[in-house]
């Protein structure tokens, strides 16, 4: 079994993802890990395919998944399922370039002594809506899951896939924000979580694909689904 599984969603990142994987996995080597990167293109329009595609043919450690377009969500989640069983962790984290690279040894190096560890999005500047949406999700999370993590959304979590694994099929494929679920269930089951800041910039190429009205249906889409699965017996 090896260390460690990255699961890192892709979707119309041509202008970003040969450097972002470029860093991750020199990072990674430097850390001596037994790792692979999926890369999950998540049916992009533009070269991002044929990029990934190019990436993978000179390393071994990445490996592109193409496949059609279903979401954030539905492709992490596709992505924690499809390495579980062959992992010992599992790392998401997203293609943005938001959160870097260099941070990633303050999860790993304590992993020991925890279940779930977890980036706080530090200095992220974000709109009043989503602000809003994220305060929405946390009181979500702490009435009906109980007190956890902070950032209960956040794209930098290092799991355990022996306690995880079970809740990564249960959750249905079609969830809008599965990690927000995973932070509540980490809450109702009390295993052990470790939280750190971790530097949040802005992405520097594509654009954020879910916005305006679609980021409100997103966000009731998002509670309905959270509150939900709180009800399902875990």
């Amino acid at each position: 079994m090896k260390e460690l599984a990255v699961v890192m969603p892709v979707y119309n990142e041509e202008g970003a993802i040969k450097n972002v994987l470029e860093k991750w996995n020199k990072m990674l080597c430097e850390l001596n890990i037994d790792y692979t990167i999926f890369a999950y293109n998540d049916g992009s329009k533009d070269r991002t395919a044929e990029i990934l595609n190019e990436i993978t043919s000179q390393n071994e450690n990445i490996v592109a998944v193409n496949k059609e377009n279903s979401g954030h969500g539905p492709t992490i989640l596709k992505g924690y399922r499809d390495c579980c069983t062959d992992y010992e962790w599992i790392f998401q984290i997203d293609s943005d370039d938001e959160m870097k690279e260099d941070s990633f040894h303050k999860l790993w190096e304590k992993r020991n002594d925890y279940d779930f560890l977890i980036g706080i999005r530090d200095g992220r500047e974000q709109a009043l809506s989503r602000k809003i949406i994220s305060a929405v999700s946390r009181m979500c999370i702490k009435i009906f899951y109980g007190n956890g993590v902070w950032d209960v959304n956040s794209p930098y979590r290092l799991m355990r896939c022996e306690k995880f694994k079970d809740i990564y099929f249960k959750i249905p494929s079609d969830t809008f924000a599965p990690n927000v679920i995973i932070s509540g269930y980490c809450a109702k089951k009390k295993l052990k979580f470790f939280e750190t800041p971790v530097p949040c910039g802005l992405r520097e190429t594509g654009e954020v694909s879910i916005k305006h009205f679609k980021l409100f249906k997103a966000a009731i889409k998002s509670f309905m689904q959270t509150v939900s699965f709180s009800f399902t017996k875990m």
